[in-house]
């Protein structure tokens, strides 16, 4: 397994497993806690475990936790993904830097998505199953959106918009939530 840093966001990591192919398909770990540990993380840190299964065009995000925020590891373990962070940290070298990632079952890629950041990803097949570790038991009083499509942020989000919660159709748009956040 390999940790890349990723530019556009400081403190995030994209993790590539090497998988073992043969006529039966394929194995790789997909979390390696020595190759966590060796950027700086704690791989004890992480509490929880969640699966989403999304329908191709589903659109989930952009999503962050107020409060200390909230770290997570984030894979496709079915299908395929357009994957977004956005740098919301006011004191980050990469503020309102953005990253974007195609992660699909096939490689089995993960994204370390550090507290501070907005997340949000599009369904690129069919059927697109996301696998999150995150490092503090949820809390939806503390869950923030923002609108997927703030012209501030302008993401390419590659396909039509299919479906999306009701939280996320009624998103405030990124200069409400930085007002929101100041106060």
């Amino acid at each position: 397994m390999k940790a890349t840093e990723v530019p556009a966001i400081a403190g995030a990591y994209l993790f590539e497993p090497t998988p073992y192919a043969d006529e039966r398909g394929f194995f790789c770990r997909t979390f390696d806690a020595e190759v966590v540990r060796s950027v700086g993380l704690d791989p004890d840190a992480f509490v929880q475990d969640s699966l989403s299964r999304s329908v191709g065009g589903v659109l989930r995000g952009l999503h962050l936790r107020a409060g200390a925020g909230e770290a997570k590891l984030v894979r496709c373990s079915s299908g395929r993904v357009f994957d977004v962070v956005v740098d919301l940290r006011p004191d980050s070298p990469t503020y309102l830097g953005r990253a974007y990632f195609e992660l699909s079952g096939e490689t089995q890629a993960t994204v370390y998505v550090p507290a501070g950041c907005a997340h949000g990803f599009q369904a690129l097949t069919d059927t697109a199953d996301v696998s999150y570790r995150i490092d503090r038991p949820h809390d939806p009083a503390e869950d923030v959106t923002i609108a997927y499509d703030d012209p501030e942020l302008d993401i390419p989000w590659p396909l039509p918009v299919t479906s999306m919660s009701r939280r996320d159709i009624e998103a405030p748009s990124l200069a409400e939530v930085l007002k929101q956040k100041e106060s």
